[in-house]
């Protein structure tokens, strides 16, 4: 089942997208989907109502916003690829790298990305994200996670490279730029993921970048959630970010970093694809950015 929100910033109404493309109102069902909808059942109600769903009529062009409503917060997970991790210049980790993403990062799977002021060095990064269905909190063991975690959708973990690793190596403040989490277009429910063989590639200007299957990560989904469980209690509606593969601009010699006008695009194949336009801050020098749609 494959879950969005639609609809102008704060305005996103809940739904159902149908195999062949077309919305399926689930406001009936829930008014938004948040952490209490996942907490409460809200899979389960959704599943049992999907034939009684009524299609939506949509323009062409309406606004797809981040398919969870307000996430408690955003846990990433750094350097959890092994050839992402070369091109970092590191050794692979031995235990998950772990820090988090102000939950007002997030924005729609399509929607302008900015350019922070003074940026030099900003990067996409390509991710599998998992959003928690249930609390998870001192988990047993890596195979107790399935029972807590609702679905996945495509993440871009932007990154500020200048602002991560040459001020005094704080990695918060090259990531925690406004709009530096586009997530969606759907949350893909767990129960129709293969999640090792998912495929995440992305493209800047039409150029290929990354392309790498989710069965490369170090540290596998399921390792992930216990392992944060022993750190942190993770709630509904919580994401985490599990890293991204190698391709990114810090580690492709003489590659150009992301500037006004550039347009990222991602894709995890099952769980749709991402569009985003890059607008550099002070673009018509007057220091504001272009309004996202």
């Amino acid at each position: 089942m494959r879950l969005a929100r639609i609809g102008h910033a704060g305005q996103e109404r809940p739904v159902v997208v149908a195999d062949d493309g077309t919305y399926l109102d689930l406001s009936g069902v829930t008014l938004d989907i948040d952490a209490a909808f996942l907490a409460g059942g809200g899979l389960d109600r959704a599943r049992a109502a999907l034939d009684e769903l009524p299609r939506l009529r949509v323009a062409e062009g309406t606004r797809i916003g981040p398919p969870v409503r307000d996430p408690g917060k955003i846990v990433c997970i750094g350097q959890n690829y092994a050839r992402h991790a070369a091109e970092s210049g590191a050794e692979p980790p031995s235990e998950p790298i772990v820090f988090l993403k102000a939950a007002d990062t997030l924005v729609g799977p399509n929607d302008d990305v900015r350019i922070p002021k003074a940026s030099v060095k900003t990067d996409y990064e390509v991710e599998l994200a998992v959003v928690i269905g249930a609390t998870a909190r001192y988990l047993d063991s890596p195979e107790a996670a399935a029972a807590h975690i609702a679905g996945y959708a495509v993440s871009n973990d932007v990154s500020e490279r200048e602002f991560q690793l040459e001020r005094l190596g704080q990695w918060d403040k090259g990531k925690n730029c406004e709009t530096f989490n586009p997530l969606g277009p759907w949350l893909v429910t767990a129960d129709g993921v293969d999640v090792p063989g998912l495929r995440l590639r992305s493209w800047v200007n039409g150029e290929a970048r990354q392309d790498e299957l989710a069965a490369d990560m170090i540290f596998g989904v399921p390792h992930l959630i216990w392992y944060l469980s022993q750190f942190m209690v993770l709630y509904p509606g919580d994401i985490v970010n599990t890293g991204t593969p190698a391709g990114v601009a810090m580690g492709l010699p003489g590659q150009p970093y992301l500037r006004g006008g550039d347009v990222m695009e991602l894709e995890i194949e099952g769980l749709g694809r991402q569009r985003q336009t890059l607008v550099a801050y002070g673009l018509a020098g007057d220091g504001v950015y272009r309004s996202m749609s």
